[in-house]
């Protein structure tokens, strides 16, 4: 099995070693890293499910000094890791025993131990692939004749993080279109007839969307001097926004500040309680 690596030599390194494609460690510990200023890197050893190749990654994670991190579900291929660690000095963080203990315990239920379920072909899969299709036909304010078949609308001046957030919402199996609010332009009735509770109206500060609004005609070397990034227009643009949410009874979410996977997350939290 090779590895896949990143970074340079010299730094602290951790090895991630998991049954399947090792995504889920390796966010984990981004995730983890982020609190420390360290030079580091991550290795990954995919798909694990022999003794042997165990050994191997123990072996790279012993001639490197690094940290192994690893989320393998077969108990035997599992314990071959912790004995072959042990008798090298490796250390180690087993990602998802414990956790899979406390769920089994709690559940009074023996887990399958079956390696890469996470990424195995399901109806839920492929009802994401459904989702991202859709997304991708319904950006920008495309294809609104077929709107009505969204789960989740999102509505918002220009800059407001739709298509971003789309895209983040598919991927977790959600039928998500995004139509802009043009200047100058009334919204279709195609928008305004659909149902309520899946439209959401994106909202941002002011001094955020003027912001951003320049900085994007920097990167594209247009000219700034324009009613996209006029202080007056875009605050004229934001409160029509505003107005239009409340008339149609939108629920407002909030970006500014935020990261993709909060609004994410509280556009969902909204959606689940209207839809229960």
């Amino acid at each position: 099995m090779k590895p896949t690596a990143e970074g340079t030599r010299g730094r602290s390194e951790v090895i991630v070693i998991s049954d399947g494609t090792g995504d889920t460690a390796m966010a984990a510990v981004k995730a983890v890293m982020l609190q420390f200023q360290a030079d580091w890197k991550l290795r990954v050893f995919g798909g694990i499910r022999h003794e042997s190749e165990v050994r191997r990654a123990i072996d790279q994670a012993a001639g490197s000094n690094a940290l192994v991190v690893f989320s393998l579900v077969d108990k035997p291929v599992a314990g071959a890791l912790l004995r072959e660690a042990a008798s090298r000095g490796v250390p180690t963080v087993d990602l998802l025993g414990s956790l899979i203990a406390k769920v089994a315990q709690h559940l009074h239920a023996e887990p399958i131990h079956q390696p890469g379920l996470l990424h195995a072909f399901s109806d839920e899969y492929f009802e994401r692939i459904d989702a991202v299709e859709f997304a991708v036909r319904h950006d920008d304010g495309a294809n609104l004749e077929t709107l009505f078949e969204a789960d989740i609308v999102l509505v918002g001046v220009s800059r407001t993080s739709k298509t971003p957030l789309s895209m983040y919402l598919a991927q977790r199996g959600y039928k998500t279109g995004n139509v802009p609010l043009v200047q100058g332009v009334e919204p279709s009735m195609a928008l305004k007839e659909l149902d309520s509770r899946k439209v959401f109206g994106l909202m941002v500060d002011h001094a955020t969307l003027l912001g951003v609004r320049i900085n994007r005609l920097k990167v594209l070397r247009a000219s700034p001097h324009s009613s996209y990034t006029d202080s007056d227009a875009v605050e004229l643009e934001l409160r029509r926004a505003r107005k239009l949410f409340r008339e149609q009874r939108w629920r407002t979410i909030d970006i500014t500040g935020r990261a993709v996977e909060e609004t994410a997350a509280r556009i969902l939290d909204l959606y689940h309680a209207q839809n229960s």
